[in-house]
């Protein structure tokens, strides 16, 4: 079962879309899928955040594109890595959600997505306290912690997902 969760529109988008987020247990199409990101929470009920140095970024859900021939897992597990230094297999972790984005009109000539994307998303949890981690030299990730969801709020407060983790 699919379930919407929150319809919205965003800044990054140069045109008018929809962005909706929705629950479910099965991935969108993959080869219209753009991203895949990581909810993983410990046995004290935080999320592991990562703050990535870039303009308009700050702390976020770690993930990313995927890169050509990946999957929406492969990607998942590669960018928490990248973004945290946690290490989780695969099978650590569950697709719960993904958003949709939708162009309700044309894209600028320099848009480089198609009019309807989905963005994937991974949960893992950690049965007790999630250890101290960092992101590997050279990541865009300055640093990476496990919040409690009202700091997450407090930091957060525009981001899309957000709903997805709702008050513990």
């Amino acid at each position: 079962m699919t379930q919407l969760v929150t319809t919205s529109t965003v800044p990054w988008i140069p045109v008018a879309h929809r962005l909706d987020v929705f629950l479910s247990r099965t991935l969108p199409p993959l080869d219209r899928t753009t991203s895949a990101f990581v909810f993983v929470s410990d046995g004290l009920g935080r999320t592991l955040m990562t703050c990535v140095d870039r303009e308009g970024r700050g702390w976020d859900i770690p993930g990313g594109h995927l890169d050509p021939g990946e999957s929406a897992i492969d990607a998942a597990v590669r960018e928490l890595y990248e973004e945290t230094g946690l290490r989780l297999p695969a099978s650590a972790l569950s697709v719960f959600a993904w958003q949709r984005i939708e162009l309700l009109d044309s894209p600028p000539a320099d848009y480089r997505y198609a009019p309807l994307t989905y963005m994937a998303m991974f949960r893992g949890v950690l049965p007790g306290p999630g250890a101290p981690t960092r992101p590997p030299a050279g990541s865009e990730s300055t640093h990476a912690d496990w919040l409690p969801y009202e700091e997450i709020a407090r930091v957060c407060g525009d981001r899309t997902w957000l709903a997805l983790l709702g008050p513990q």
